[in-house]
């Protein structure tokens, strides 16, 4: 049997992690003025060589904005943000994103769903499509909300990978932190049956390979996350 080496995280990575969290949490807004490099020494009590570099980290992935003679700012990064950004947010646990980041995973989300179903539809043989059924049976024993939300994510990117476009289970691969952590929340909030009876609906709808009523499905159930009666913004 043999485990994994054991890493602890740096000081510095302790620290970017920690504005990281607090700005997609929206604890600091964007706009925020952050206290001086002196200051955030010793309020975290670390050296300022690691402030300086984990400011200059976060300003490289857009979360921060370092303007010479006035100070540091928390940047707007949905304008400043680059891929660094969009890696940082998808490697974020999720607990405590913000209603606004929530919202637009599921809405990204939604497009690449009703865009993997129908590729599912039209080019997965019919042994691929069949082969999705191991997920939906294994879901439907009713497992805890961790284990079902890994099958919920095993049985749409393979679903991606059945259709056969190269690059969209890469896509769903980098939305996996996130999006598990919104399944678990979903199954604790709604229970496991009701995440169940979404993935086996649509399961049917594309083993049938009824294009219009998966897109329906996708639109409904996605729906109801966003602004329905199964709305997962808070844990």
């Amino acid at each position: 049997m043999e485990f994994e080496r054991l890493y602890a995280p740096s000081l510095k990575e302790l620290f970017v992690q920690q504005l990281q969290d607090r700005i997609l949490s929206g604890d600091l807004p964007m706009g925020t003025k952050l206290p001086p490099e002196r200051e955030l020494c010793q309020q975290m009590r670390v050296s300022r060589a690691v402030v300086n570099s984990g400011v200059t980290e976060l300003a490289r992935q857009g979360f921060l904005e370092i303007r010479p003679r006035q100070g540091t700012y928390v940047a707007d990064y949905r304008r400043n943000g680059n891929l660094d950004t969009l890696v940082a947010i998808m490697h974020y646990n999720g607990e405590i994103l913000g209603k606004d980041e929530i919202r637009s995973i599921l809405e990204v989300r939604w497009g690449l769903e009703k865009m993997a179903v129908a590729r599912a539809i039209d080019f997965a043989s019919d042994a691929e499509l069949e082969a999705l059924g191991i997920h939906v049976t294994a879901l439907g024993v009713l497992p805890a909300a961790a284990q079902a939300a890994e099958l919920a994510f095993s049985f749409h990117h393979d679903m991606t990978i059945a259709g056969g476009n190269t690059i969209l289970p890469l896509i769903y691969s980098s939305f996996k932190a996130p999006c598990t952590v919104l399944w678990i929340r979903f199954c604790r909030k709604y229970g496991v049956a009701a995440l169940y009876a979404n993935v086996e609906r649509l399961y049917r709808h594309i083993l049938n390979r009824d294009k219009g009523n998966a897109e329906k499905w996708v639109d409904d159930y996605l729906s109801e996350a966003v602004e329905g009666s199964q709305q997962i913004y808070q844990g």
